[in-house]
């Protein structure tokens, strides 16, 4: 059976179907999974005293309280360049939760207004008047309108108040252009397990993450403090973490303590739980696509 996993840009909905000839799901007979379930080799791994416990609260909480109905084609037209600033997203794209996370770190909740957008049966007004690239996320500021996630957190934390989400020292910036250059790559490898094209590749990248966050030692994050890269990884490693465990039984975090930890203090971080997805409702979403592509 081939198996083949799509993750795009906000467009449209955020895609990680499976395509196979199929509904089963796939276990790739490599060393990535035995018995399914991911093999790591232990030496030379860092070990984490505070994670020696497994939790056992659910993998993720959704706050819910406050979300505004998404915008559909039935909406009134927002009155663009008010002098309101505005972001727009969907609650269901990982890269527009990488700008609702900034927004809500830098406790802008007042300044920037959230503008949901149901991609599914998105309003004609949002590409004819509000982005051209009838995408999320975008942010409308000083009478225009911009995309790009990563372009946009930046832009969040330069030109608004709040907590700095910018490392201090050189050597602290380098390795976030490193890591911020590396969020397509990551994504790919993971996907490239899924779908068989590489069954190692999504071991070794996350043996890069847990590498990557043993590297300053003031703190759990990536940097040490909670920064740019945290936010830009969230999203992805909370939806790749729900699909390979729910789906493929696979647990990313094994002998991997500082991964572990990183999602544990992550989780105890409001501006990143307001933000979460239902883990059932996206799970299920990602199993639909699967039995749609197999119908293919």
């Amino acid at each position: 059976m081939s198996v083949g996993v799509n993750i795009s840009v906000c467009s449209s909905y955020p895609s990680f179907a499976l395509s196979s000839s199929s509904t089963d799901f796939f276990t790739p007979s490599s060393s990535f999974y035995v018995d399914r379930k991911i093999l790591q080799p232990v030496s030379g791994r860092l070990r984490c005293k505070s994670y020696e416990k497994r939790r056992t609260e659910p993998i993720l909480a959704v706050k819910e309280s406050s979300r505004v109905p998404e915008l559909d084609s039935s909406s009134e037209p927002v009155q663009v360049f008010d002098g309101s600033t505005r972001l727009y997203i969907s609650y269901t794209c990982p890269f527009a939760q990488r700008a609702w996370i900034a927004r809500n770190y830098k406790g802008l909740q007042n300044k920037i207004e959230l503008v949901p957008i149901d991609l599914k049966n998105r309003p004609v007004w949002y590409k004819e008047k509000v982005y051209e690239a009838n995408k999320v996320p975008a942010l409308e500021h000083n009478n225009k309108v911009m995309g790009e996630s990563l372009d946009l957190i930046k832009y969040i934390d330069t030109n608004f108040e709040g907590p700095s989400l910018t490392p201090d020292g050189l050597e602290k910036q380098a390795v976030a252009d490193e890591l911020l250059a590396y969020t397509d790559s990551f994504s790919k490898a993971v996907r490239s397990s899924l779908n068989g094209t590489d069954s190692n590749a999504a071991d070794a990248t996350f043996d890069y993450m847990e590498q990557a966050l043993s590297k300053f030692s003031e703190g759990p994050f990536f940097l040490g403090q909670f920064s740019l890269v945290d936010v830009a990884y969230a999203p992805f490693i909370e939806r790749f973490r729900l699909i390979l465990r729910d789906v493929l039984n696979v647990d990313i975090t094994s002998a991997r303590p500082n991964l572990a930890l990183w999602i544990q203090e992550m989780n105890k971080m409001e501006a990143y739980t307001e933000t979460h997805q239902d883990p059932k409702e996206l799970v299920e979403r990602y199993k639909r696509r699967v039995q749609a592509e197999a119908r293919l």
